[in-house]
């Protein structure tokens, strides 16, 4: 197993349309409104930016990103990632209920060099990490959503 790895998933449930949903994530430079770990995105052209962003422990990841995919009829979203992680991430949104279930996706390899030689002892903390940072913006969306 190599330890600097790591495989996500997250499902959320809003009560927001799908449609209303993709529209907020398919603008990433919007995201520091509403999700507290996203400490800011700024695009670089139509198809690429870099974020920065941190969750409860303390570092700060950093990477530029690329689109590989935005299909607003299947409500996919998808990116590379590049720098402090090195992989990609997929939004999928399907109509739930009244609502919208989404489903997060990320595979990725830590790149950076403190983070890669803390992956063995320090796993179990990285992905809590990534679990509170996900908690936080499915509560920054939904309040989001509910706002506009």
């Amino acid at each position: 197993m190599d330890w600097c790895r790591y495989r996500f998933r997250s499902v959320w449930e809003l009560p927001a349309a799908p449609e209303a949903v993709f529209r907020v994530l398919e603008c990433a430079e919007e995201y520091p409104r509403w999700w507290p770990q996203v400490r800011d995105v700024i695009p670089v052209s139509a198809e690429s930016g870099t974020a920065r962003f941190r969750s409860f422990l303390p570092y700060e990841l950093r990477v530029t990103v690329r689109a590989r995919r935005r299909d607003p009829v299947a409500r996919v979203l998808e990116i590379a990632m590049e720098g402090d992680l090195a992989g990609w991430s997929r939004w999928s949104l399907t109509p739930h209920g009244g609502g919208t279930r989404v489903l997060y996706e990320q595979e990725v390899e830590v790149r950076r060099p403190l983070m890669r030689r803390l992956a063995l002892p320090c796993r179990p903390l990285f992905r809590a990490n990534h679990a509170l940072m996900m908690r936080g913006g499915r509560r920054g969306l939904a309040a989001y959503l509910e706002a506009v």
